[in-house]
């Protein structure tokens, strides 16, 4: 069977959560017998097309973008020419170009959408989507939810619980590159031995104001890894607010970043918006046994992070009550152990990249008929 995935960045231009959960989807389903080929848009240049892990990927140039809405003329032929050959197609919403250029490409196979999140911010380019985006999810085959809660949540998704199932997300911890002494000892050296730590993508929509605003009166150090638009504003905020003990250490590669999951205390996890309909790190945390700490958005954050089990949730945009969090893990090893434990245990039970790639390819099956 071929699958091909559509999506706007991935490997090796972008790192983010969505660009795993595809490689994890292709990794996975590649090992039970389905050829995976992935259409991404690239501003980098270089090659054309590559192969990632066993998948082919193919590069077409990003023209422009409006409102973080990479466009490319390129892609819509490349997206004909490549379904000619798949038996299904695989989208990954929200990119409204993706919308446009399936109608246009004239796309005739059976697909499916992995709805990874609802659009939360752009409320007026919103209005103007809503009619394509209303038609391209009733023209496609099947509809993926991430979490049961997304699913319950979602206002768009309620419009299509006939399609809808859900397949949460999945990883395969055994293709996460295993740290080095040398790296461990470095950042132990750098971090100390507790800290929290957080892990993406510098966005509006992670909470990390929040967060620094809850360190105002601790001490415990708190190390957080990635880049971003807010990088330089949330810097600034950690001056502002005296947080010495604040560490912003930037895009790291693979081996560091599993480095510091493995030497952490717990994750803090502060997404206080909708957009963050998951949380990919938040999994990683919970794969390598870690405690957490999340907000109650309605979103799969809160089906990973179960409150009280495997970590402690809080309202959303309360640094008050994330910061009484953070001091009920650091003054309770004992607690904070065991969270980590059954976070793990919840990991292997539900999260696992085979799990999930043993859905995606019945679902698969089952559109190829």
């Amino acid at each position: 069977m071929r699958v091909l995935h559509f999506y706007k960045t991935y490997y090796p231009d972008s790192w983010g959560g969505i660009e795993q959960v595809i490689r994890q989807m292709c990794v996975g389903t590649g090992r039970l017998g389905v050829t995976n080929e992935v259409l991404t848009l690239t501003r980098n240049g270089g090659p054309t097309e590559m192969v990632i892990e066993g998948h082919t990927v193919h590069r077409v140039p990003n023209n422009f973008e409006i409102a973080s809405n990479a466009m490319s003329f390129a892609a819509i032929r490349k997206l004909a020419r490549l379904a000619r050959n798949a038996d299904v197609i695989h989208y990954h919403f929200p990119w409204p170009f993706m919308d446009l250029a399936h109608f246009m490409a004239r796309i005739d196979k059976p697909s499916v959408v992995t709805y990874h999140s609802d659009i939360v911010r752009q409320k007026t380019l919103l209005r103007v989507y809503t009619p394509l985006k209303q038609r391209f999810l009733r023209s496609v085959s099947a509809i993926v939810a991430t979490s049961p809660n997304y699913m319950a949540s979602s206002p768009v998704l309620g419009r299509y619980r006939n399609k809808t199932r859900t397949i949460t997300y999945g990883l395969d911890k055994s293709i996460y590159p295993k740290p080095a002494q040398a790296t461990l000892d470095k950042w132990r050296a750098r971090c100390g031995e507790r800290f929290f730590l957080f892990i993406g993508m510098l966005r509006y929509y992670k909470g990390l104001h929040i967060l620094l605003d809850a360190l105002v009166n601790a001490d415990y150090p708190v190390v957080i890894v990635g880049a971003g638009p807010l990088e330089q504003e949330l810097k600034q905020q950690a001056e502002r607010l005296g947080l010495t003990h604040v560490m912003f250490v930037g895009a790291l590669e693979e081996e560091d970043k599993v480095a510091l999951l493995e030497l952490c205390y717990a994750m803090a996890f502060p997404s206080h918006l909708r957009s963050e309909a998951f949380g990919i790190s938040l999994l990683e945390a919970a794969m390598y046994g870690k405690p957490m700490i999340s907000s109650e958005i309605g979103t799969g954050t809160t089906y990973i992070n179960a409150d009280g089990v495997t970590g402690l949730v809080v309202p959303p945009s309360d640094p008050a009550a994330l910061g009484q969090a953070m001091a009920t893990l650091w003054e309770n090893p004992q607690l904070a152990a065991d969270m980590g434990r059954r976070a793990e245990e919840r990991y292997w039970e539900l999260f696992t990249a085979e799990r999930m790639a043993q859905n995606y390819v019945s679902l698969y099956r089952e559109l190829k008929g």
